[in-house]
């Protein structure tokens, strides 16, 4: 039950040596370098979605996934939402101790890749997702976001998505956060509970750091 579009899911997590070596790489005792990540990348853009409710983060939420959602105040009028947009643009909520997204540079629009690590307490994990799509709306409430989606190299499936709004009636300007995941692979179910922790403070310590984005760009 979702407004996305159902696909045929091209990974599953049997245990087999193929998915051990997978999930393998997903977790290291070391940080992963940067020639790693890059062939990674290089291989997964090829690659299909990990979860078959693609877009479901634009209607109705599908049944089976946990949800999270958060937002808040950024400010009032165009200045702040344009420079709220340039931080979007540049994946300023990612600029958090522990977090690496690789790379900042990537343009926001379909089909972009991008590649996600964090330091946990003695490992590291190594996540792959992929821009399904772009939001950028004029009108009473003026939008500007995206989408993005796990691959098979990522420890949860789903979706995110990463608006900022403008409403031009009351003139405030708001950054909101959406997704839904379950777990991807056998290691991630096991510790759930782990996870969801890691996903909340991410969310927490996301909305807050766009606040300081927004501000910090502020000529006044």
């Amino acid at each position: 039950m979702t407004s996305g579009k159902k696909r045929r899911i091209s990974c599953q997590y049997d245990v087999n040596a193929e998915n051990k070596s997978s999930i393998a790489r997903m977790f290291l005792l070391s940080k992963p370098s940067e020639s790693r990540i890059r062939s990674i990348l290089i291989d997964q853009r090829a690659k299909d979605f990990s979860y078959t409710e693609v877009g479901a983060t634009r209607g109705e939420l599908p049944s089976g996934y946990a949800v999270l959602r958060g937002r808040i105040h950024l400010g009032q009028g165009s200045a702040t939402f344009d420079r709220a947009v340039q931080a979007l643009r540049q994946w300023k909520m990612f600029d958090l101790p522990g977090i690496r997204l690789c790379w900042p540079d990537r343009p926001i629009q379909p089909g972009e890749t991008v590649g996600v690590t964090i330091k946990h307490f003695g490992f590291w994990s190594l996540n792959f997702c992929k821009i399904v799509y772009v939001i950028d709306e004029d009108g009473p409430m003026k939008r500007f976001g995206f989408a993005y989606g796990t691959l098979c190299e990522h420890a949860e499936q789903g979706e995110e998505r990463f608006t900022v709004e403008w409403n031009r009636i009351n003139d405030q300007v708001s950054f909101d956060i959406l997704s839904f995941s379950r777990p991807g692979n056998l290691a991630v179910e096991a510790a759930y509970p782990l996870a969801r922790r890691i996903q909340k403070r991410f969310l927490r310590r996301s909305l807050a750091v766009m606040v300081e984005a927004v501000r910090r760009d502020d000529p006044e």
